[in-house]
């Protein structure tokens, strides 16, 4: 090919300048050339013909395609389209990223970036192209680092919510494996865990084995692929598991035929809690990038796999709370009901026998005329104390167990008991009721007489308020006590323990009675703008009333 010279152009002294085109991109580290309608190379600058190895291959019989492909045809699908074969043609510089393989067979494939240029002849059409390519692997190569990274990241991630957002122990183990199956594009694998008793790994969940061979598996600590990986804490990559000496003759190769096998340990604070197996019917199909990301898998797990048993004993242990505290409150119910018993039996009675044997005294003494004035005064005092003791006693076992409760209903018991409290303290009432004509279970009346019993003595103690309001509406699914005040209130989010001196027990006390008949108990409070307590209550269906309410009852 000749020599290409520019057309010259004025300087800004006026004189033209004249260079050599081959001369300016001979300087280039992109490969340059010119592509005529017809594919022939009609120029190239230094460093295509370096990319070609002789710049003498570079003749008017040979395509570009030929030349820097190896095709026999123009180039497309794919590849990509030749520009030069689109119809209409190109308008606008087009560009193209595509491996490009070296002509030494045993290099690495490599990157090219191509951008074409459409060049125009005097009367516009697109008589030739312009290609640039630039080496572009090592920018190709941190792309896929990169993508690598974020595909790591972003299964981790998963793992993350995964493990942060269940508390199930069988759910999070499911969830995360397949997880990790998905990471390494794999079918097959489990999750073993470490009996802390036997010191033996079983498995817990698995993919694509037997179950035969999961529910018999149990491999001590040591021995086996997973035993060594859960002594040692070190995972291990096999490309294929049949040439394992250990492994050579087990049910893994003999039986389900496994080949491409890894495994991580799974760690909670150093402390192995199991092991992760992942496998493959076809050799090397784990590699060592797969290794890592299934490790730092591994340790999320892991830590999983510990707060999920925390997570189990704090419930087992509220459980043993819930049945303490229900036993407690039972037995200090039964405890009231009996000495209120006593009370009235027992004690009630005896003072009433004193008051009007005393009354008799008084009277007798005055029928007969006497006179002694000390005496009498002192009976009558006695008399008096008598008959406030007895109020005090009937009082208590108000307190203890209103006889209204079990007599007229909760809703006439706490209206009583409020207004027996309230009222001799010059604390307005307002109460309404609705949905109250039945009589409800047993333990959710106690549970609402209580809790008013408690917002009352609360409010009383307390609040200062001037007005008290409790409205109580119950229907088939609930009920809902409301007990508000106008009082001095209180900064509720202080209330967050029982102080030393008991403050805050009432509140917390009336929350665990809600809580144990499946309720909750809402409490809106602040300095100056006075109480509002709401408890809600669910009412459990009575399937026995249900059947009998049906039409073939």
């Amino acid at each position: 090919m000749g020599e290409r010279q520019t057309k010259a152009r004025p300087t800004t002294s006026g004189q033209p300048l004249d260079f050599n085109l081959q001369d300016v991109t001979d300087g280039l580290e992109d490969e340059i050339f010119i592509v005529d309608r017809d594919f022939h190379v009609k120029f190239s600058n230094a460093a295509a013909s370096r990319t070609l190895g002789n710049p003498e291959n570079i003749t008017d019989d040979k395509h570009c395609y030929q030349l820097f492909e190896n095709r026999n045809s123009p180039c497309g699908p794919p590849l990509w389209t030749c520009p030069l074969t689109k119809t209409p043609q190109i308008t606008k510089p087009v560009v193209i990223v595509h491996p490009r393989h070296p002509a030494n067979a045993d290099a690495t494939a490599e990157y090219s970036r191509i951008t074409m240029y459409p060049l125009k002849d005097h009367e516009g059409n697109v008589c030739a192209i312009v290609e640039t390519r630039r080496d572009v692997s090592a920018e190709r190569k941190m792309e896929q680092e990169v993508f690598r990274r974020h595909h790591h990241l972003h299964a981790l991630s998963r793992i993350s919510n995964a493990t942060s957002g269940l508390r199930n122990l069988d759910a999070i183990l499911n969830v995360c494996l397949d997880i990790a199956l998905e990471a390494v594009n794999g079918e097959i694998g489990g999750i073993l865990l470490l009996d802390e008793d036997s010191q033996k790994l079983h498995y817990s969940v698995s993919r694509g084995l037997s179950p035969k061979y999961t529910q018999q598996m149990k491999m001590p600590i040591g021995q086996g692929i997973a035993g060594r990986v859960a002594k040692t804490g070190e995972p291990v990559l096999l490309e294929d598991i049949s040439r394992d000496p250990h492994v050579a003759l087990s049910d893994l190769v003999s039986t389900e035929g496994l080949k491409g096998f890894a495994s991580v340990p799974l760690k909670a604070k150093e402390k192995v809690v199991g092991v992760m197996n992942m496998a493959s019917h076809v050799p090397g199909h784990f590699s060592e990038d797969d290794l890592y990301l299934l490790n730092s898998m591994g340790c999320q797990i892991g830590a999983a796999i510990e707060q999920a048993k925390l997570y189990h004993r704090l419930a087992n242990a509220a459980k043993r709370y819930q049945t303490l505290l229900q036993h407690a409150l039972t037995a200090q119910e039964d405890e009231r009901k009996r000495i209120a018993r006593e009370l009235h039996d027992e004690t009630s009675q005896a003072i009433t026998s004193l008051t009007l044997s005393l009354q008799a005294i008084i009277e007798l003494m005055e029928m007969k005329g006497i006179a002694d004035a000390d005496l009498m005064g002192r009976l009558r005092a006695i008399h008096a104390h008598t008959v406030h003791t007895g109020s005090e006693i009937v009082k208590l076992m108000k307190e203890l167990r209103p006889t209204l409760l079990d007599e007229l209903g909760m809703p006439t018991a706490i209206h009583r008991y409020a207004k027996d409290t309230l009222h001799a303290r010059g604390i307005n009432i307002a109460a309404e009721f609705t949905g109250t004509d039945k009589r409800f279970a047993p333990e959710i009346e106690v549970t609402l007489f209580r809790v008013a019993q408690g917002l009352i003595g609360n409010i009383m103690k307390h609040s200062e308020a001037k007005n008290t309001s409790i409205k109580l509406e119950c229907n088939a699914d609930k009920c809902v006590l409301q007990i508000t005040d106008d009082g001095k209130g209180f900064d509720v989010s202080k209330l967050t323990r029982v102080a030393p001196s008991g403050r805050g027990a009432g509140l917390f006390t009336i929350k665990e009675r809600v809580k144990l008949v499946g309720g909750n108990c809402k409490v809106n409070s602040r300095p100056g703008q006075g109480t509002k307590v709401t408890v809600n209550i669910p009412i459990p269906r009575d399937t026995i009333d249900e059947k009998d309410q049906g039409t073939n009852s």
